[in-house]
């Protein structure tokens, strides 16, 4: 990187230091301190917010072609550079090396994707009912749109929000999660040499109280994009209320994956640990309540306890490790706290619930599963991002199902059958956004829509041609000729 840590906020085009900094830990190993990452002033964010107006009307009026190569430019260099950046992002964020170096690769296919999404901003015409009159349908750019990203996929996130936005002509201030700093000016430092006008992108980090709050409650943001936790989403709702800004909310979850009487084992336990497990369960997506039905319980926890048994943990860009730390100190003590919760509402402990000491001094916990739970209990309604999970033991399918809905959320559920009919009732009656049939909960492509339902989503879907509904403004004009 050719960036300093200390001037990490990009501004109107510039690269500016902070009111102060804060201290970016390898969570692998603590003894490794990434940088010290300025955090961005009120009258900072102001600035970009003034920046970002600006600019907005001279990114719009930019020619097609031209947004086109920007964009595609950004997502190819993601991609040649996807070992290296990958490699930071695992450093700063504790996912295994595959998985960082696949979050970059990805986050450059949303770059790319919605280049082309450039060329086809189509509109629509219409006859209208009156003699001699048409009518054209069209779209325009909202205007400043804030993005407010999260730290599980930092960057991948942060691209199939900015891309889009871009991509339909608006300006950009983005506000990234403090704990994975580096990826953002990465990736602020790809999109800053593609020579957009200065302020079409703003960098502002910082904490929620200062820098977050600022955008949400100011008068000239036309959008506020946010991922994070239903309490922050609902405050993000209630600030922008006022001032009638349009707001997108991805907030949390409690996926269930069933596993059903017909169930593969082997499809049924891989689906668990790549739900469930990977990225040490710190998922939006993750499938944290395993709903199984009784036929095939007994079998199918043996094989999941003895894959468990298989798995390695250990610095995220060691060889062969399935699971690296979670993210920080927070996060562990939160985990283990819930550990206790289940555990005093009775839940059996069939493996794991463990903080590892190993060789690297870091965040490191085994994979945790609990069994005979109920889906009432606090464990299973409230979302714990932790590499846990707990099973939960039905009679029916209709139990199953009734089982996977009861809750406040709506994200993902997943299914694992081998019956079409099975499958089929489960997609049409699975109260929520995405519906997994012998996939893991977690994995979504990035040209379809997502967002879920309940507590877990609010305002329109994220990725894919569904993304101008938020990215974009109609505009229905009638003309009669002269």
């Amino acid at each position: 990187m050719t960036f300093e840590a200390e001037k990490a906020l990009y501004i109107a085009g510039e690269w500016q230091s902070g009111i102060s900094t804060v201290a970016n830990i390898n969570p692998s190993d603590i003894s490794q301190q990434l940088g010290n990452f300025a955090q961005a002033s009120q009258q900072q964010v102001q600035q970009a917010i003034d920046a970002a107006k600006t600019a907005q009307p001279e990114w719009e009026k930019t020619p097609l072609e031209h947004k086109q190569k920007v964009l595609q430019a950004i997502g190819d260099e993601l991609i040649a550079r996807c070992d290296e950046l990958g490699t930071l992002l695992s450093s700063e964020e504790g996912k295994p090396f595959a998985e960082g170096r696949g979050e970059i690769f990805r986050a450059g296919q949303f770059f790319q994707y919605y280049a082309a999404e450039v060329l086809r901003q189509m509109g629509d015409l219409a006859q209208s009912t009156r003699p001699g009159v048409s009518v054209e349908v069209s779209r325009e750019a909202v205007g400043v749109v804030a993005i407010i990203s999260p730290w599980n996929f930092p960057t991948a996130t942060a691209a199939w929000k900015i891309a889009p936005a871009l991509a339909f002509g608006n300006s950009v201030i983005w506000k990234p999660a403090n704990l994975t700093p580096a990826s953002a000016v990465a990736l602020t430092e790809i999109i800053h040499r593609q020579g957009l006008p200065a302020g079409t992108f703003n960098l502002v980090l910082g904490s929620g109280s200062e820098v977050g709050n600022t955008l949400i409650n100011s008068d000239q943001i036309n959008a506020v994009s946010f991922t994070g936790s239903v309490d922050t989403g609902r405050k993000v709702a209630i600030a922008t209320a006022p001032n009638f800004v349009r707001c997108q909310l991805e907030m949390g979850s409690k996926n269930a994956l069933v596993i059903a009487d017909d169930a593969d084992i082997h499809t049924a336990v891989e689906a668990t640990i790549m739900g469930s497990f990977s990225g040490a369960g710190q998922k939006c997506t993750a499938s944290s309540r395993l709903v199984v039905l009784d036929s095939i319980h007994d079998e199918y926890v043996d094989a999941l306890i003895k894959r468990m048994s298989t798995l390695k943990i250990g610095h995220a860009l060691q060889d062969g490790v399935f699971m690296g730390p979670v993210v920080d100190d927070k996060q562990l003590a939160s985990n283990m706290s819930w550990i206790d919760k289940a555990q005093g509402h009775g839940a059996e402990l069939a493996f794991g619930s463990e903080q590892l000491n190993l060789e690297h001094e870091g965040y490191y916990m085994s994979p945790t599963l609990f069994l005979n739970t109920k889906n009432g209990w606090d464990v299973n309604q409230e979302e714990v991002f932790a590499p846990m999970a707990s099973v939960i033991r039905v009679n029916d399918l209709d139990e199953a199902i009734a089982t996977v809905n009861d809750t406040r959320f709506g994200l993902t559920g997943g299914i694992i059958t081998q019956s079409l009919r099975t499958s089929a009732l489960f997609k049409q009656q699975a109260q929520t956004g995405c519906v997994m049939v012998n996939l893991p909960t977690a994995g979504t492509d990035y040209h379809v829509p997502f967002g879920g339902r309940k507590q877990s989503s609010f305002g329109p879907r994220e990725q894919g041609q569904y993304a101008k509904e938020f990215y974009t403004i109609v505009k229905t004009a009638y003309q009669r000729p002269y």
